[in-house]
């Protein structure tokens, strides 16, 4: 292939990863228009639950108000974001693949918004409550009189349940790139240390700074890894198997 061809080729995938990217900020734009009618419903629910109920939230800013409702809006829209993002990558790789791979790594798409909202659920009933709790019993150890500003209220949640809810996609994304012969169980097994590195880098860096909290979203995170890993070998000998039927099919002809 020639200088030219090459340039040519190059310049068709960069516009096509370019309209890709446009499509995905067109859809980021409507989730945060859809997340700011969003907003209210979402705030009136989030505050009546039990962590909240008993709870005087208060602005300390003028800006207080118009910070909450972006950043409910950003939570809403990763909803969409996340599945369509993932479609647009398949469809961005599409013409490299085989039909069959094709029509594999297409199945995952859908299980890349369960998995974000079975992230949100776990980290929002399960790993926020805990970590709620512990934070105010210490206070009321100290004897220390809570006032809590709205904003400082829900960065606390968000920083818990949004790193979470996102690395609960690890599988799909793990099962999509064995899929692709770009990952196998043995290159996970050996990047296992590293893997826990980022995952402990990660957990500290988005918890508050307290023991708890940090165990609290560090261990479901090394599960997920591992749990990625059992995938990646269940996927890896599934094409293993396909492969060798297909190389003995001549054969039996």
């Amino acid at each position: 292939m020639s200088d030219e061809h090459k340039l040519m080729s190059l310049m068709e995938h960069i516009g096509e990863l370019r309209k890709r990217l446009l499509a995905v900020g067109a859809v980021l734009v409507l989730g945060l228009i859809g997340g700011l009618v969003a907003a209210q419903p979402i705030y009136e629910y989030l505050t009546t639950t039990d962590q909240a109920k008993d709870l005087a939230l208060h602005a300390f800013s003028f800006w207080d108000g118009i910070g909450l409702y972006m950043k409910f809006a950003l939570v809403t829209s990763l909803v969409l974001v996340i599945p369509f993002g993932f479609y647009q990558l398949w469809a961005f790789i599409k013409p490299a693949l085989e039909p069959r791979e094709q029509r594999a790594t297409l199945r995952y798409v859908p299980f890349a918004l369960l998995m974000f909202l079975a992230g949100l659920a776990f980290s929002y009933f399960v790993v926020f409550p805990l970590a709620f709790g512990f934070t105010r019993q210490i206070n009321e150890q100290l004897g220390l009189e809570e006032t809590y500003g709205v904003i400082q209220y829900f960065t606390f949640m968000f920083n818990i349940v949004i790193p979470i809810a996102l690395l609960f996609e690890l599988p799909i994304v793990i099962m999509f790139l064995t899929r692709l012969g770009i990952l196998n169980p043995v290159r996970l097994r050996k990047m296992r240390r590293l893997a826990y590195f980022l995952l402990v880098f990660i957990g500290v860096l988005v918890t508050p700074p307290d023991v708890v909290s940090d165990l609290l979203v560090i261990f479901p995170l090394i599960l997920l890894y591992e749990f990625s890993v059992y995938l990646s070998v269940s996927v890896y000998r599934r094409m293993e198997r396909d492969r060798a039927s297909a190389m003995s099919e001549p054969e039996e002809e």
